[in-house]
């Protein structure tokens, strides 16, 4: 004897297959393609400078100011924590700017520089003014957007991020 919610049942089955119906994605236009190319190369670009200008920003940290040397100027401007905020921005800058190179962890380390970015733009460049001649805050700006921009973006297909996710 079937019941009603048997009867129920049934029907629900019935719905759950039409609805799971699967559509066969379009297939892309080659203009798309193209697009998709543009930007995958652009955002290597954007990773290996943005990259290239931390790690040679985090070697000067190390090996140029020293840490000492930037913990002692932290101090100066305000920076709380100075000893242990110069290992973390120097390594940061460094260890950051080779995984943005690599695309490793991209969206993380974008979001990290961007917020370094915007700590050192308000505490140290703003009060200078614009013109980064003049110690302003157009330069720090400049990186701090870019950052953000690959932390919102992703790092595109070309990048070890990307390979780590299809092999997924």
């Amino acid at each position: 004897m079937t019941t009603l919610s048997d009867h129920q049942h049934t029907d629900d089955q019935h719905t759950d297959r039409r609805d799971a119906t699967v559509v066969p994605p379009v297939p892309a236009s080659a203009a798309a393609a193209r697009h998709s190319v543009g930007l995958d190369a652009g955002l290597v670009l954007l990773r290996v400078v943005l990259g290239v200008v931390f790690i040679a920003h985090g070697l000067q940290k190390f090996l140029v100011d020293t840490i000492p040397g930037v913990a002692a100027g932290f101090g100066g401007m305000g920076i709380p924590l100075p000893d242990v905020t110069a290992v973390v921005v120097a390594g940061l800058e460094l260890v950051g700017g080779l995984l943005l190179i690599v695309g490793l962890g991209t969206r993380v380390i974008g979001a990290l520089l961007a917020v370094t970015m915007a700590v050192a733009l308000v505490l140290v460049h703003l009060p200078a003014g614009f013109s980064a001649a003049e110690g302003g805050f157009e330069y720090v700006m400049v990186l701090g957007v870019a950052a953000l921009a690959v932390a919102l973006t992703g790092p595109g297909r070309f990048a070890v991020d990307a390979l780590i996710r299809r092999r997924r």
